[in-house]
């Protein structure tokens, strides 16, 4: 049986499903960062908050992940996470104002508030600002 030249990379959100054709995939594990090539053997792993990235030919597209799993198979890797954002779409002034809003949130606990969207608001928005400060963006 050949193995497979391509990777088909599914990741899957709350808000988004997104289906691509790779070459390689590299992903932030919680037990280390690991890197998919067609072929792999098939493994099941959790992913920490970190970035993940993905290479179409030359092509290598930059994402922004957390609190969730990878499936990889010999032809196929799928990733199910709570946010997962391409770091270009990323803004740092959106996120500065992001985190105000979630300090705010955290602050006085009034008894209507929904402690994990305020969990998961804090969460993207300090992704946001690793991930602006790795690219050095607004510095």
């Amino acid at each position: 049986m050949a193995l497979p030249t391509k990777l088909t990379l599914n990741i899957v959100t709350p808000d988004h499903s997104y289906v691509y054709e790779v070459d390689e995939v590299s992903l932030p594990g919680s037990e280390g960062d690991f890197g998919v090539l067609p072929g792999h053997t098939p493994l099941f792993a959790s992913l920490r908050t970190g970035t993940m990235s993905y290479r179409q030919g030359t092509e290598r597209q930059i994402l922004v992940v957390s609190i969730g799993f990878a499936e990889v198979l010999p032809d196929r890797v799928t990733v199910i996470a709570q946010v997962a954002e391409s770091a270009a779409e990323l803004d740092e002034a959106r996120a500065q104002a992001g985190m105000t809003r979630a300090e705010e949130m955290m602050g006085p606990m009034p008894h209507d508030i929904d402690f994990e969207r305020a969990r998961l608001a804090l969460l993207r928005t300090l992704q946001e600002l690793q991930s602006e400060t790795r690219r050095g963006v607004g510095h």
